[in-house]
């Protein structure tokens, strides 16, 4: 993978994981009422895994402007995707996942293939 690509798959994924993040962080309720998904019995639960997207956001951010530099925030990032696919995937195979998870399952399974791709384009 060149360093333009793994550039422009970081930028896409700051976008990414940084808007989703703030809109949960925001307005996480409006999104549970409208998939009637239950809402947690504190707002804490989803805002702190919600501000720890944001965060990981500004991270691919610093990668894609210098991602040799910043190869652990890759590996954090590897980290993070599998935690996240995983464990939905994990929930939708015993089938009590709510639906709007699984194309977010589905979309960090596939940054986490290509983060993989680009941790191991890097030179040590």
């Amino acid at each position: 993978m060149s360093l333009k690509t793994i550039r422009r798959l970081f930028i896409i994924s700051a976008l990414y994981d940084f808007i989703l993040g703030v809109i949960f962080l925001a307005g996480f309720r409006h999104v549970y009422n409208y998939f009637n998904i239950a809402l947690p019995n504190h707002d804490g639960y989803v805002q702190f895994a919600a501000a720890l997207v944001v965060i990981f956001g500004i991270g691919f951010w610093f990668v894609a402007h210098d991602p040799q530099r910043n190869r652990d925030i890759i590996k954090m990032g590897i980290l993070l995707k599998l935690s996240y696919s995983g464990v939905a995937f994990y929930h939708a195979a015993l089938g009590n996942l709510p639906g709007i998870w699984l194309p977010f399952a589905w979309l960090d399974l596939i940054f986490l293939v290509l983060f993989i791709l680009a941790f191991k384009s890097l030179k040590r």
